[in-house]
């Protein structure tokens, strides 16, 4: 065991986030993995689109996933919160909902109605938060490489049940480059174990 695997719905705000700070100080004591999953609290309305609406599957398992994933993100990406866990690994699965795609946007608008703050890309590039690739296209893990960075992507640590040999093949075309390609596969996800790892044998010593 890495760490702990958490419900997204947890990070939505950041109102909602400092519940979760006692969970975050251990993960950062024991230098722990933690992997943000979409998910409820208890007692949370779960999924949000009733199975009698159209296209519920759809809504459920894309739409609100992605939206909520991306409130995580801004909560973990462009506030101070985990400022306070600096040894921590914060993961979020599936490229950490739609920011690849609508950080453009935010810099925009970041422009036109706060100027003198920091751009949402550079604060995301910066926040070392890592996201999983499952189960998306070659064109959306390139915006992702592009925003994130390769060393902050990594592979088959959610959802298998879709089938590796569509994120592979993803992969596989992706226009990043074969070290970028061999970070996301491999490199990185052995880098955090490793990571974890180091930490749990220098506390066996200790003890």
């Amino acid at each position: 065991m890495i760490g702990a695997q958490v419900p997204g719905n947890s990070f939505l705000t950041r109102k909602d986030a400092e519940a979760m700070r006692p969970l975050l100080e251990v993960a950062n004591r024991h230098r722990a993995a933690l992997f943000i999953h979409n998910g409820p609290r208890p007692g949370d309305a779960f999924p949000k689109v009733a199975a009698d609406t159209d296209n519920a599957r759809r809504r459920n398992g894309t739409l609100d996933m992605q939206a909520s994933l991306s409130s995580v993100m801004v909560t973990l990406c462009l506030t101070d919160y985990l400022s306070a866990y600096p040894d921590a690994t914060i993961q979020v699965h599936n490229l950490g909902g739609n920011i690849p795609y609508e950080v453009e946007r935010m810099d925009h608008r970041c422009l036109l109605d706060t100027p003198q703050e920091e751009l949402p890309s550079s604060r995301f590039r910066k926040a070392k938060v890592y996201v999983d690739c499952n189960s998306f296209g070659a064109h959306a893990i390139e915006a992702a490489v592009r925003l994130y960075g390769a060393e902050r992507i990594v592979c088959g640590t959610d959802g298998t049940e879709f089938g590796c040999d569509w994120t592979r093949k993803a992969l596989a075309e992706a226009d990043i480059g074969e070290d970028a390609r061999e970070q996301i596969l491999h490199g990185n996800a052995a880098a955090i174990i490793a990571r974890v790892v180091r930490t749990r044998q220098g506390e066996r010593a200790a003890a």
